[in-house]
């Protein structure tokens, strides 16, 4: 009985929603603020064309950093996704190199980097402009090499 209780409540959970487990810190430098994050992380192919589609909100915390084994152009959409979201385009080096702002939920218009990255973050649409986010910011995180183990 308690196993098709945990079934039942499994098959009842929301579909879209972050698992706690799975965020990992994420710090924005931009001029002198640090703005810090709670982020899942979209490493593989499978996990980046899911990415936040389906999804009903997410918290002013929280985010998903999306990463590349090489840098690349990156061109992304909003096909099944519920929120506006701003794209963070980051180069290798972890700097900021542009901005998409308040991406139309359900848009199939192409969001492209314009520049080769080694990935973007997704955040909460116009947050960017409320955290004063710009060009040349930048994002640490241990997936782009730049998050020094103090940093924890």
């Amino acid at each position: 009985m308690k196993k098709l209780f945990a079934a039942l409540i499994l098959c009842l959970a929301p579909v879209g929603t972050a698992a706690a487990q799975d965020l990992q810190p994420l710090k924005i430098e931009s001029g002198d603020a640090v703005h810090e994050f709670q982020v899942e992380l979209a490493d593989d192919d499978d996990e980046r064309a899911l990415g936040l589609m389906n999804r009903e909100e997410l918290g002013q915390d929280r985010g998903m950093l999306f990463t590349y084994d090489r840098p690349q152009r990156a061109g992304v959409w909003m096909k099944n996704t519920l929120i506006p979201l701003d794209m963070l385009f980051v180069a290798p080096d972890g700097t900021v190199v542009s901005i998409a702002k308040n991406a139309v939920p359900g848009s199939l218009r192409t969001i492209e980097s314009g520049f080769a990255v080694k990935g973007f973050l997704e955040i909460n649409g116009g947050q960017a402009d409320a955290l004063g986010i710009k060009p040349g910011a930048i994002v640490r995180h241990e997936a782009l090499g730049n998050w020094a183990p103090e940093e924890n």
